[in-house]
């Protein structure tokens, strides 16, 4: 019994950091070239975006990429919620049939649900995408005249809160499930009659 106050416990606190992981921004992402013109410099910012998970699903919706979309939209805001309901009604039907259907649908739900840990994989390979400056030396003839000018450009991004919020959700959600899904298990094992239909 304790064993499920703790699950339901762990798993509302999940969806407690899960509302701001959707929320707030998960990463940073800015590109900025520089031209460097005869000790002149012009810096021109091409990318500077805080995209949280919700904004990146309505950007891949604008952008047309309706697939992608959709697919991050069900596997890490659709599931997470379902799962959440799913529990909360076997938290509040303790010791019924209707416990162990919905503890077998969440672990089937399960299997799908990491896919909010590979959203989060998503998003640490967007992360990798910093490169280091790089320049390139150039030259142009206008009117006769040689001009020598440098043109750089550097790409930073960084994790934002959304992230952190987001992979603790991950985690505990996971425990938590685990830990109210051994109970049902255990008690099912002892105490078959406990069930009632």
């Amino acid at each position: 019994m304790i064993k499920k106050h703790v699950g339901f416990f762990f798993n509302l606190v999940a969806m407690g950091l899960f509302i701001p992981g959707i929320l707030l921004p998960m990463f940073s992402l800015n590109m900025a070239m520089t031209a460097n013109v005869s000790g002149a410099k012009i810096t021109n910012t091409l990318i500077d975006k805080n995209l949280s998970l919700l904004q990146t699903i309505q950007e891949l919706w604008q952008d047309e990429r309706l697939l992608v979309a959709l697919l991050i939209f069900a596997f890490s805001v659709c599931i997470p919620v379902v799962k959440f309901i799913l529990l909360t009604l076997a938290y509040i039907k303790k010791h019924t049939r209707l416990e162990v259907i919905v503890y077998n649908v969440i672990s089937k739900i399960g299997k799908w649900s990491m896919a909010d840990v590979f959203v989060v994989a998503i998003f640490l390979a967007v992360l990798s995408t910093n490169h280091a400056e790089t320049a390139t030396q150039q030259q142009m003839a206008i009117f006769g005249f040689k001009l020598d000018f440098i043109v750089s450009s550097e790409t930073l991004s960084a994790l934002g809160p959304g992230f952190f919020y987001f992979t603790g959700y991950c985690l505990l959600s996971l425990l938590g499930t685990a830990i109210s899904s051994s109970s049902t298990r255990t008690k099912l094992v002892s105490t078959p009659s406990s069930v009632e239909p």
